[in-house]
């Protein structure tokens, strides 16, 4: 077992292999070490936006098509309203099963020579040592993709942050026919409920609240519409959970350490960018361990950041005020193109300017709803 390396990365979920390929692809030596065993699984609404496809196609990833769905656009529903909008031209998501998303980034990482050592655990680090075991590992960058409750970034003194909207979220998959190539987002006055097909004899389902003791039984009633499409449905797997919220760290490195992924902040799952964030985030922080300045990575994190976060505040006023629920699905009817800058906006294709042109539309459309 080699005793250093150029990159060492904690955690072996999508945001660690994204980080470990990444950096592989500037020439490090990269070893990842995770207490798990692949193929890891998480709870998450399990959809790739189209700007996700993107950044794992700079980490050379090829999502093989047997394994995934299409995504072609977004679609609200709210008390017998719906607006929806597609993606936009020449763009599309990718709906696939969080393990075989990991099987699949797991084998692009070993190819290109990433030494991967799974049922390992960190114990801690100190300057350029991580303790593996019984075993110590220099390095000369460590990297933290350790998720929302990371141990590196407590031993890094990183975890200072503002958090805001807490939010419990639950995930399980049926067996049925999928309805609909869009991702659809039903609106509750205490929940919202998500769903996107999971091939072609299943549907993945989440929901989201504020109380941390409603599940996806409790939850279901209060989405009929969502609820109807389940009914007689088979469960063919186990209820996940996870707390979700917006979280924004004050700095996301120190010294050789730095963080990737929800480690180093969090945007609420509403969004479905958390994958596609942390994808981003790789391959800009392997240009800054190149250049040898985690500072670049500190100014480009926080600028990636920015359109998630924006967008999780914006859907966010929906929660819990089915009265401006109406409303705004209204609106969205009456213009169709807001709704269509909204998605472009929300994949990176539009500019926070022209959105605020349309925000002047959507607002006049809320008051005449």
């Amino acid at each position: 077992m080699a005793d250093s390396t150029d990159v060492f990365v904690i955690g072996g979920g999508p945001a660690g292999l994204a980080a470990a390929i990444a950096a592989r692809q500037q020439g490090f030596r990269v070893v990842v070490a995770d207490g798990a065993r692949p193929p890891i699984d998480k709870a998450c609404g399990e959809a790739l936006m189209p700007d996700a496809i993107t950044a794992l196609e700079r980490l050379g990833v090829d999502v093989p098509a047997c394994n995934a769905s299409s995504l072609r656009g977004v679609r609200f529903l709210s008390s017998r309203l719906s607006a929806e909008a597609a993606f936009p031209c020449g763009t599309r998501g990718l709906s696939i099963r969080r393990t075989a998303l990991h099987h699949t980034m797991s084998e692009r990482a070993a190819a290109l020579g990433v030494d991967l050592r799974w049922q390992s655990t960190v114990r801690g680090i100190s300057g350029q040592e991580v303790y593996l075991g019984g075993h110590t590992v220099r390095s000369r960058w460590i990297i933290g993709a350790d998720g929302a409750n990371s141990r590196v970034r407590r031993w890094a003194n990183l975890d200072a942050y503002s958090r805001t909207g807490i939010r419990y979220a639950f995930r399980r998959h049926y067996r049925v026919t999928p309805w609909t190539d869009r991702m659809e987002i039903y609106w509750g006055e205490h929940c919202q409920g998500y769903s996107i097909s999971a091939g072609d004899e299943q549907v993945c389902v989440a929901v989201a609240s504020r109380d941390a003791s409603l599940r996806l039984d409790e939850c279901l009633p209060a989405l009929p519409e969502l609820n109807a499409r389940l009914r007689g449905a088979e469960i063919t797997s186990t209820e996940r959970g996870s707390v979700c919220a917006n979280r924004k760290l004050k700095r996301v490195w120190r010294k050789n350490v730095a963080l990737i992924g929800d480690a180093s902040g969090t945007v609420d799952a509403i969004t479905g960018e958390g994958l596609g964030l942390s994808f981003s985030q790789a391959v800009v922080l392997a240009s800054s361990l190149r250049s040898g300045k985690l500072a670049d990575y500190q100014a480009a994190h926080r600028r990636l950041a920015q359109r998630p976060l924006l967008m999780a505040r914006l859907m966010l006023t929906l929660d819990g005020r089915p009265g401006f629920q109406q409303r705004t699905l209204q609106a969205f009817r009456k213009h169709p193109e807001v709704f269509r800058s909204l998605v472009a906006f929300h994949v990176g294709s539009l500019s926070p300017f022209q959105l605020a042109l349309d925000g002047l539309t959507l607002g006049w459309g809320l008051l005449t709803a």
